[in-house]
């Protein structure tokens, strides 16, 4: 029997890399045991094509009422009457959208990547901005939304549909005031919330649910799920075999049918699986106090990098990230994250807004707190780290000094054991 013992060796490194540091990027986290359990069943040989009840193949008794469960699950936890869970990841999830609600060559609003968007909002190298007619707005100087101005871009451009949410915003979204703007033109709202719908779901961030037309969200950020991705909606949808009219009470349809057979076959059940399990915990009431302790975790470690003299974007967070502008203290996004990643502190280097160095390395780093709160860290641990930061980058030319901080920080974390 082939033991692959490459690969096996090189699961147990990671696992150790991530014991044995922080891991502060903030679309990153820790699943569960239960999760992992999910993820590695029999349920990956199986294949799906189609919905529960709707299937080309047979022998989907079992994976349907996984896939049903899943659903029932995401629907209660984000107030909505539709939930589909069939996309492998956001990016395929957010394309299922406009080849859902827009045709190749028309008008796409999104945030620009370098002002704390997604590639998939319309980055003119992406699928989105290539496809289709992309405009995009920014912030203001201080990384702030400008909601008048996304106003006037929409008014001047017509886009119809607006791709709402970030990457690399720490601050709350008014989604009242883009669904204004959307009806303004007559565009779809679409809501990217995948890096904070665990927030949501704990009362940590105000939820586009019932304001947003449809809304899109990976699993495995603030969430703690698997990777993979889920559309959200409400309506009610006439036959299902007809091709749907876009409009408001078909959304259900005109997702589906964009799912599959638009944009894949096959689900992976044992994804399906493992998100229905990650749904169930962030039903519970811990998860709601997990998911507050996130956001109290970044609000102490923004204001405590402040006090080390850090320049963050928009003077602090709402959420569960914050974007770091090093270049005021003479130090490149790159630099950065290298000398914290050799003191065992794991963040990505990031661009801040009107940034003026390349993409590859920028002026800022982005970090988070939602896998530091999954292993247990609070507000004190929170001010250590922010020290920890400030003396990995005073010292960031010293290897010997980074590694001995790597020791002292990897012997705190063994405190905070990963979840089993």
């Amino acid at each position: 029997m082939f033991i692959d013992k490459e690969i096996q060796g090189l699961i147990k490194a990671e696992v150790r890399r991530q014991s044995e540091g922080l891991e502060m990027i903030p679309s990153e986290n820790h699943t569960s045991g239960q999760v992992l359990a999910a993820m590695g069943t029999r349920l990956s040989d199986k294949y799906s094509e189609g919905y529960p009840g709707m299937r080309y193949y047979g022998g989907c008794e079992y994976v349907d009422q996984v896939e049903n469960i899943a659903r029932d699950r995401a629907k209660k936890l984000f107030g909505v009457t539709h939930a589909n869970v069939q996309p492998h990841s956001g990016s395929p999830a957010n394309q299922a959208i406009y080849f859902a609600l827009v045709d190749p060559g028309d008008t796409i609003m999104g945030m620009s990547l370098f002002f704390g968007g997604h590639m998939s909002h319309g980055l003119k190298v992406n699928f989105s901005g290539t496809y289709y007619n992309s405009v995009q707005y920014t912030t203001d100087q201080d990384g702030f939304m400008d909601y008048n101005a996304i106003a006037d871009l929409a008014h001047t451009e017509k886009p119809k549909l607006i791709m709402a949410g970030t990457t690399a915003y720490p601050r709350i979204i008014d989604w009242e005031k883009l669904r204004e703007i959307a009806d303004s033109v007559g565009a779809w709202l679409a809501a990217d919330i995948s890096h904070i719908s665990g927030l949501i779901v704990a009362g940590a961030h105000p939820s586009p649910a019932g304001i947003a037309d449809v809304m899109m969200t990976t699993t495995h950020k603030t969430l703690r799920g698997p990777r993979g991705a889920m559309l959200l909606c409400n309506g009610n949808p006439s036959n299902p075999l007809k091709r749907p009219a876009r409009v408001k009470e078909e959304l259900p349809s005109l997702i589906d049918r964009a799912v599959i057979p638009g944009l894949q076959g096959g689900p992976h059940n044992h994804q399906t699986a493992a998100i229905a399990v990650a749904l169930g915990e962030a039903l519970t009431p811990e998860f709601k106090v997990y998911g507050r302790q996130i956001a109290k975790n970044a609000k102490v470690l923004s204001k405590e990098l402040i006090k080390l003299g850090f320049s963050l974007v928009t003077g602090g967070t709402d959420n569960h990230l914050m974007v770091v502008d090093v270049s005021k203290k003479d130090i490149s996004g790159k630099e950065a994250e290298t000398a914290l990643g050799l003191a065992g502190i794991t963040v990505n280097k990031n661009t801040v807004p009107f940034d003026k160095r390349s993409p590859y390395d920028p002026s800022g780093i982005r970090l988070g707190t939602p896998a530091l709160t999954t292993r247990g860290m609070d507000e004190q641990d929170m001010k250590q780290i922010a020290v920890w930061i400030d003396e990995a980058l005073k010292n960031r030319k010293n290897p010997q000094y980074l590694k001995d901080l790597h020791s002292v920080i990897t012997k705190f974390a063994k405190d905070f054991p990963l979840p089993k």
